[in-house]
């Protein structure tokens, strides 16, 4: 068992160094240039006054350079911290002063996203950019501290670390219903748990050609990396750009000739939705795998009926227990499209508990909340100790102090085939193409708008390419005169794309109920009505 992660790429690179690590768009990395490069930026890291614990930043595209930088700042002893380039300046700014850091590395097309954040005084002169790409920009409100011919320079001697697999690898930000994001602190113990599991379950070996699918700020794309790097194998970086062109993300698996397949359901249920795959398609492909939401039932089975030679499992858990805590492996295709697939049994090191109010396990078949135990939990949220022992609490069936349980905010019960069923949300959250979202950071951002008198923000069971539309009621403050395109406009200079609502409705006073509470489920029926009606006119 490694102690770091980054050790898996360092004993690849010495017996097999001219094997391919990843593969990007138009670059190809073996593992002895993946070794050598990201001990140069680690070098440069550490030269420039890098010490442990630093929180490191990275800013690009998915790319074979990001990973590069991903495990330079693993062997600098630095935390590294991935920020999203299609967020708007005033999100990354939160995170840049909530995570407090020195260090961004940065490349491609993200000079604009820079130069708006870097107009603030604070973030110019505290922060030092390393430019990672072969194009630094010119003309910028940034400095650019070193670039990527500074790195080339340096010797190729990993620098010296004291880092331990106890210690935080990177923190990675979710969205919290006060508005601000929050920083889940992940460590290398927590994913090295979960990859020697599930490169043994897997059956992972150095011929396995495997999808990098989601995001590198999302918690999912740390098994794709690592359960690489842990078999030897080759990671092929999917272009975010083919998720709304399901015939050429087809073509990109058949193309890669791949052999294991992870993402969130939605990709696969758009891909269904236009019939891009062929019966008996993707024959190197063994296994097919999701997470981060519910993959509809008829989806899956029109997956699992065009490719019978495919295993399919699905994996479930939230970044706060590490990638994933249960796994189910589908045994044959279901009859019945209202069939409920379950996220069936706890990994190695995990328990998942159903529990009623009072922290008690509840009957099978009837409803409880979701904790997970064990190995794959995170030490709590960067810098927030209120939030953490909110949701990580004392497990009460020990006397242990240091044993915790998490309260997911799921609704699941176990079945009679002893087997856990996800139901659904307790609280505001929601997943929309992946992403996890607080309908609660929503509405902040509405509420803040001048013009805006009050807002609630609901969200609808989607069979889109999002799977959950977010839905924005709301009532203009006295005299002031806004549409849908002028509240969404303002919203996007704080929300990324994926939180903004896709519909709209506009009321003189938002319902309430016999509590004087928004009656949220009265506007779930106007929007659903909304829609409905506006599908019959078209």
């Amino acid at each position: 068992m490694p102690e770091l992660l980054h050790d898996w790429v360092s004993l690849h690179a010495a017996i097999r160094p001219d094997a391919i690590a990843v593969v990007g768009n138009d670059d190809t990395l073996t593992y002895a240039q993946l070794e050598t490069r990201s001990t140069q930026v680690a070098r440069i890291l550490t030269e420039g006054g890098c010490h442990k614990g630093d929180r490191i930043c990275v800013l690009m595209p998915k790319c074979p350079a990001a990973i590069v930088c991903l495990l330079a700042i693993y062997k600098a002893g630095g935390v590294y911290v991935p920020l999203d380039p299609a967020s708007p300046p005033a999100r990354l700014e939160k995170i840049l002063d909530s995570c407090d850091t020195r260090w961004l590395l940065a490349a491609g097309p993200t000079t604009r996203l820079l130069d708006a954040v870097f107009e603030h005084e604070p973030f110019r002169t505290s922060i030092s950019i390393g430019w990672m790409d072969a194009h630094p920009p010119k003309e910028t409100t940034f400095r650019i501290a070193f670039s990527i011919d500074d790195v080339r320079s340096q010797p190729v001697t990993p620098p010296v670390s004291r880092t331990t697999r106890r210690d935080p690898a990177h923190i990675l930000y979710t969205s919290g219903s006060t508005g601000i994001p929050k920083g889940v602190v992940i460590t290398h113990a927590n994913v090295i748990h979960f990859v020697e599991w599930a490169v043994k379950y897997f059956d992972l070996s150095p011929s396995d050609r495997i999808s990098g699918h989601p995001p590198l700020h999302f918690d999912l794309s740390f098994f794709d990396i690592f359960g690489t790097f842990a078999a030897g194998a080759q990671l092929h970086l999917v272009p975010t750009e083919l998720n709304l062109l399901p015939n050429k993300m087809a073509e990109f698996i058949r193309a890669s000739e791949l052999t294991q397949w992870f993402s969130v359901p939605s990709v696969l249920t758009y891909m269904a939705k236009f019939e891009a795959v062929r019966i008996g398609d993707f024959p190197t492909l063994r296994r097919l795998l999701w997470c981060g939401e519910v993959f509809p039932t008829p989806s899956l089975m029109h997956w699992m009926r065009r490719l019978p030679h495919v295993k399919f499992t699905n994996l479930y858990g939230p970044t706060e227990a590490t990638i994933a805590s249960s796994y189910y492996t589908v045994p044959t295709c279901p009859d019945d499209e209202k069939a409920a697939i379950p996220i069936g049994t706890a990994c190695e090191g995990e328990e998942l508990l159903v529990l009623d109010e009072r922290l008690q396990p509840v009957p099978h078949g009837q409803v409880g909340d979701l904790y997970i135990r064990g190995a794959g939990l995170s030490p709590g949220y960067w810098r927030d100790l209120d939030k953490t022992e909110a949701v990580f609490l004392r497990n009460p069936r020990s006397s242990d102090p240091s044993d915790r349980i998490y309260r997911t905010g799921d609704l699941a019960h176990i079945g009679s085939d002893g087997l856990v069923y996800f139901l659904g949300r307790a609280d505001s959250q929601i997943k929309s193409r992946g992403y996890r979202i607080e309908l609660g950071e929503i509405e902040t951002a509405v509420n803040a708008i001048a013009s805006v008198r009050e807002s609630a923000v609901v969200a609808l069971s989607s069979d889109g390419f999002e799977g959950a539309s977010i839905c924005c009621a709301y009532v203009p403050a006295p005299g002031a005169i806004i549409t849908p395109v002028t509240l969404r406009k303002a919203l996007s200079t704080v929300l990324p794309n994926y939180m903004l609502p896709s519909q709209w409705l506009v009321f003189e006073r938002l319902p309430t109920n016999a509590n004087g509470k928004i009656d949220r489920r009265q506007l779930k029926e106007a929007f659903a009505g909304d829609a409905t009606q506006t599908a019959r006119q078209s």
